[in-house]
């Protein structure tokens, strides 16, 4: 498995890291509190909160897996434009594309969390999940990258990062006073709410504006697509990725003492430090899977990541735990307290079945 990387190659590792991605959404969430309703005790607790979000400042480990699923979205762009480029498929073609990548992920991300199957307009959310977050960041992180040199999308990358902290410190938020990084006193939730009305999120997060930290994500995870992408040996690759991983952490943490870091506003401290994350885990996987070739133990996450959207959304749209309750109820009378532990990892099983036999058959639904 050693030697450059060829141009045609698929790269495990991104499944793989995009199938761990999808596993903590679908299953250790759930898991690690259903595990501390079990057990109940302070090493639980602990872990229990790592699965939850933080009410404003910082992050926990919960808080990677949407910047995790932008970044490896925007790893794959080298591939898969460089193919098509190298197709001769012209502009309008890709554009099409592009377009038709950004509804389908603007109507599933509905169908997920901005309650368009409830046929009820007081609960519909016009932008308020992940999806459409990545389609946000996936097509302008595409265009920037079928149009400009890479020093300009490296400045790009820069130019949203500077410009997003302005916006979030610079304006001034009728009836508050100037923009501060804090909940229903900053730029880009009045901006939100002034555009969407009563369809907006309901839960400070930040959704337009923030595009611009969305698209810096993406693009941070193209510049590691091209690393990876380039014909510089794969250990060399590996230890670029772990640089890149420490410098963007240690920049994110260092910005953050003044600019805070804050998940729900998508703070350009939040980029770095989330971005230096996701390379840190990339060179990680990228070492294992693609240099040491250890390959049959990420078999599993590759059937969820080679899935994920539809893993996404199944999980989202249908209870799987509740459907294992159907099968497991006999279990209740013996397991007491650990009974949704039961359930939850009965609810996975199913799913995994249903990826696994997709991935079997090669069905593999994309976006």
């Amino acid at each position: 498995m050693n030697g450059d990387l060829k141009k045609t190659e698929r790269i495990l590792s991104i499944d793989a890291l995009r199938g761990f991605d999808m596993l903590l959404i679908i299953f250790a969430s759930q898991f690690f509190r259903a595990l501390h309703q079990g057990i109940n005790s302070p090493l639980t607790a602990s872990m229990a909160k790592q699965f939850s979000h933080p009410d404003w400042f910082g992050c926990s480990f919960i808080d990677i897996v949407m910047p995790l699923f932008l970044f490896l979205a925007g790893a794959v762009i080298p591939f898969s434009l460089s193919k098509r480029i190298q197709q001769n498929s012209s502009k309008s073609a890709i554009y099409l594309k592009l377009m038709q990548r950004f509804v389908v992920l603007f109507i599933l991300g509905w169908i997920v969390q901005g309650n368009l199957l409830a046929l009820d307009a007081a609960k519909f959310r016009i932008f308020s999940n992940t999806l459409q977050a990545i389609a946000v960041g996936y097509v302008f992180s595409s265009l920037a990258y079928i149009h400009l040199r890479k020093k300009w999308i490296y400045l790009l990358f820069a130019a949203c990062l500077v410009l997003y902290a302005l916006i979030l410190t610079v304006p001034m938020v009728p009836g508050v006073g100037r923009s501060v990084v804090l909940p229903d006193r900053n730029f880009a939730l009045y901006f939100d709410r002034l555009i969407f009305g009563r369809f907006d999120d309901g839960n400070q997060y930040t959704w337009l504006l923030s595009g611009l930290g969305f698209t810096a994500t993406t693009l941070s995870g193209v510049f590691a697509g091209e690393l990876i992408k380039s014909t510089l040996p794969r250990k060399k690759v590996a230890l670029y990725l772990v640089v890149l991983g420490a410098c963007g952490l240690t920049l994110g943490v260092v910005w953050g003492m003044w600019h805070p870091i804050v998940k729900k506003l998508w703070t350009s401290s939040f980029v770095l430090a989330s971005s230096g994350i996701c390379y840190l885990l990339l060179a990680l996987f990228y070492w294992i899977i693609d240099i040491k070739g250890m390959v049959k133990w990420a078999f599993p996450l590759k059937v969820i990541g080679m899935n994920a959207i539809t893993a996404y959304v199944l999980a989202h749209v249908l209870r799987f735990p509740k459907i294992a309750e159907f099968l497991l109820f006999g279990l209740a009378q013996y397991t007491g307290a650990y009974y949704a532990m039961i359930t939850s990892i009965g609810g996975f099983g199913i799913l995994y079945l249903v990826l696994w036999y997709m991935h079997r058959n090669g069905t593999f639904v994309k976006a």
